[in-house]
């Protein structure tokens, strides 16, 4: 046999189905029809599973019905366009060992966009296949990196090319609710993801319960088991990081059972294990760790000035908030430790999620207003010592958390400021001094442990609860604040 002949059958034999596969979709792309058959695998060697098909409607401009057919009877499925959920039509359809399921959507705006099908969502959806449609416009992410951020940043936000914070919240006991489930959510975080933001995920156990109650190992079960679900799921993989709970010192917190108050101790508990054998791993840290270990697991914000709860260990600080603050990261500490003797790497928190109101009503700052971040305020007749009684309050914060040996040089992240006086309950809109937010902003950019300053909040649509502290409302004297964040955006750090 000669070397030609020798190359002409090996052709024959390997290259076959390559060739017939672009035949036919030279084919397909030549002739007139009314559809498009895309085909897509994940790791089968044929390269033929998923298959996906478009049927436009004739008598519309952008509905479409979207088909795909696998050889997995796969549950819980999902269809998404650029991150939007289509509308799933009837069971799926069972043809020899294929199953078919049928989508409705309406093709977003633009050159192009791309289909996702996702399987096994009830635990965190995976891709199972794509799609790309068209010629889906280049995506310019913003690359100006900046500390300034927003809780609930309006979708059609300007972030003047820079590479901000966005601040979500979500519940676990609301999986499938609007706005706070997780469907929802991934569809915010895909919109903030493409704009270039760092996103942090607030995860609450229930309206009005932060976290489990004391004790309650069935709803620690559950919160976990949604924690788990929203670090597996690939629509949130470009989460920055999952912020574990809120204002856990406060009775506020936990209005739905009083009568189990969340100790430092028990957030601990919560966190990374305090208190249990370090082989148990029915914690937050362990939890998501096991799922994926590059995910970042931040402790929640203690509240300021609160008055509820304090230390249930001995603690140097005098001020309730600082003293439960200090037990806190005392016991997330002594759980690390004990855990990293035992040899399980990673038992820590990647960082702290910090509250820093700012309160440019209090005595003493007078004519000052706008500059109160610069200032200590203390009010020593209480018998809280050096306590800041301002903006400054960061500053207690990131010394409880440098005192510890796991915990220490750890970042920061300012998630929740802006100039609303709790006391008093004076809103921004009454209350905010121009100037404020670059003074805030300016005191941040000096402290290299601190990563984020964010705002309280941009917009939420679905209630006026948050109106006198909305950047996009902007009622008021926030209309200063929200002027203020658009000109620090274009032209500071």
């Amino acid at each position: 046999m000669s070397r030609r002949q020798y190359k002409v059958i090996w052709l024959l034999r390997y290259l076959w189905l390559p060739i017939l596969v672009l035949i036919g979709l030279g084919l397909t792309w030549a002739l007139p029809l009314d559809r498009t058959v895309i085909i897509m695998s994940e790791r089968e060697p044929a390269g033929v599973w998923p298959r996906f098909e478009l049927h436009r409607d004739q008598g519309s401009t952008n509905a479409v019905e979207v088909r795909v057919t696998d050889t997995e009877p796969w549950p819980f499925v999902l269809l998404t366009a650029d991150g939007v959920p289509a509308t799933q039509v009837g069971e799926p359809i069972k043809q020899a060992n294929a199953w078919t399921w049928v989508w409705h959507l309406d093709e977003p705006e633009g050159a192009g966009y791309t289909l996702t099908f996702f399987r096994d969502c009830h635990m965190g959806c995976q891709v199972r296949g794509q799609l790309t449609v068209g010629h889906p416009e280049t995506e310019r992410p913003a690359t100006l990196p900046t500390k300034l951020g927003v809780v609930m940043p309006n979708l059609k936000r300007d972030w003047h090319n820079r590479s901000g914070w966005a601040v979500e919240v979500t519940y676990a006991r609301l999986p499938h609710a609007t706005y706070w489930g997780i469907d929802d959510l991934a569809q915010r975080v895909a919109v903030h993801q493409r704009a270039g933001l760092h996103v942090l995920v607030r995860v609450e156990y229930d309206q009005g319960q932060t976290l489990p109650p004391a004790d309650d190992f069935v709803a620690l079960a559950e919160y976990l088991s949604y924690v788990s679900r929203l670090a597996h799921d690939a629509r949130l993989a470009g989460v920055y990081g999952y912020i574990i709970g809120s204002d856990f010192n406060t009775l506020e917190a936990v209005s739905s059972d009083m009568e189990h108050p969340i100790t430092p101790s028990w957030y601990a508990r919560i966190f990374n294990g305090f208190g249990t054998p370090p082989a148990h791993t029915d914690n937050v840290v362990q939890t998501v760790r096991q799922v994926n270990p590059l995910t970042r697991v931040l402790v929640g914000p203690v509240q300021p000035w609160a008055l509820d709860l304090g230390a249930d260990i001995d603690s140097n600080y005098q001020a309730p908030w600082l003293a439960y603050m200090d037990a806190l990261v005392a016991h997330i500490d002594q759980a690390a430790r004990l855990r990293a003797e035992a040899g399980v790497a990673m038992a820590g928190p990647d960082g702290f999620d910090i509250q820093a109101p700012g309160r440019p009503d209090a005595q003493g700052v007078d004519d000052q207003a706008a500059k109160e971040p610069y200032l200590d305020l203390f009010d020593e007749d209480q018998g809280w010592g050096k306590a800041q009684m301002g903006f400054r309050v960061y500053r207690d914060w990131m010394a409880i958390i440098n005192a510890y040996p796991s915990t220490q040089g750890l970042p920061v992240y300012v998630i929740s400021t802006n100039t609303y006086d709790r006391q008093a309950g004076v809103p921004p809109a009454q209350n905010y001094p121009r100037g404020w937010l670059t003074a805030a902003l300016d005191v941040i950019n000096k402290e290299p442990q601190v990563h984020a300053l964010v705002w309280f909040l941009d917009e939420f649509p679905h209630g006026s609860q948050w109106d006198w502290f909305s950047l996009t409302l902007h009622p008021g004297r926030l209309v200063d604040a929200a002027e203020e964040f658009d000109a620090l955006l274009l032209g500071g750090p």
